[in-house]
């Protein structure tokens, strides 16, 4: 039988080989492998590793084909492509970053496992999620306000551009039919505390949490989803320690990589800014926000051509109208809403 035709879940073909990689002792420089029927398991660098051929296997997109470091599994829209040594993955068009790198292990290309489950795993299959809740609400989180101004362009400044979107998106999805909570309204402080105190007060909603970026001459959007357990941040919001705690938005580790996927694209398609790839973070509203959620950064103040973008009306109009596409989209993906 084929490998994508396998009616198990790949959940459930990867918990069988937990308990063998958990007892299996490797030095961190050599490549151990697991045989389990449908995947080989590599322990390397103390984590574990599945080869990319199986991946692209076991998703129907075939075989891998090489050239140089760079790699493609599939073609058309349903591919994975990127290079051996770099953590961008396309998965489908859409750039990720993977927590670790794509690595080669004895001649052969491999994912790590962690990557694989959290990541690659919703992004094909988001209708697999299990215990995914119907979505009705949806929260926008305006970043900065008041006395915190967040980044500061020579034509405005995070705060205001944010709420402006906020305000632009809470429209146009009451007018689609959903229910909108906003955590702020107006120009004023709202402890993030506070703000996620309002979004886990609604069982079936999402949770946006909207920003615009500063650095130098950085260019682009991105969106971040919350770093699932025992992976770097990609961010210098939190201590390493934090990697081992198990925080509440944890719990939709899946969930939260779904919804990053439907902003993301979303954002990159109607802002046609640079794709700087959905991020992990343990930013503190993804980190103890309880609903699935995500938070974006489109476009850089500190950046002249980017902030004349976000300084216009029209722009910060594309970027609401693809918190309301994202919305539709992970809700088409996930549950088969389609509202």
């Amino acid at each position: 039988m084929p490998y994508h035709d396998r009616p198990r879940t790949l959940r459930e073909v990867l918990r069988t080989l937990t308990l063998a990689s958990a007892a299996l002792l490797s030095h961190p420089a050599v490549a151990a492998p697991i045989q389990s029927g449908l995947w080989t398991l590599l322990k390397y660098a103390g984590r574990d590793y599945l080869p990319l051929e199986q991946v692209g296997r076991f998703y129907g997109f075939g075989g891998v084909q090489r050239s140089g470091a760079g790699f493609v599994i599939g073609s058309g829209d349903r591919t994975l492509r990127g290079a051996a040594d770099s953590s961008d993955l396309h998965i489908s068009r859409i750039k990720c970053i993977l927590s670790y790198p794509v690595t080669e292990i004895s001649g052969i290309l491999c994912i790590s496992r962690v990557d694989l489950v959290k990541l690659v795993e919703p992004v094909l299959r988001p209708f697999k999620i299990e215990g995914a809740s119907r979505v009705d609400s949806v929260v926008l989180d305006a970043g900065h306000g008041g006395s915190d101004c967040g980044a500061v362009g020579r034509l405005g400044d995070e705060k205001t551009f944010t709420l402006d979107v906020a305000l632009r998106a809470s429209d146009l999805l009451a007018r689609a039919g959903y229910k909108v909570v906003l955590t702020r309204s107006s120009d004023e402080y709202v402890a993030l505390e506070d703000r996620v105190r309002v979004a886990n007060r609604l069982p079936a909603a999402l949770f946006i949490s909207i920003h615009f970026n500063s650095g130098g001459l950085g260019t682009g959007v991105e969106t971040y989803a919350m770093s699932p357990r025992g992976v770097p941040s990609m961010s210098v919001d939190s201590a390493p320690v934090a990697e081992f705690v198990a925080y509440p938005g944890n719990a939709r580790d899946s969930e939260n990589a779904a919804l990053a996927t439907a902003t993301h694209a979303a954002l990159v398609a109607r802002s046609g800014m640079f794709d700087r790839g959905i991020k992990r973070s343990r930013f503190f509203v993804l980190r103890e926000a309880s609903l699935p959620g995500v938070l974006m950064e489109a476009g850089f103040l500190s950046n002249p051509e980017d902030m004349h973008r976000i300084a216009s009306p029209w722009y910060r109009q594309q970027v609401a109208g693809a918190i309301l596409e994202a919305v539709r989209n992970y809700r088409r993906a996930v549950g088969g809403q389609t509202v």
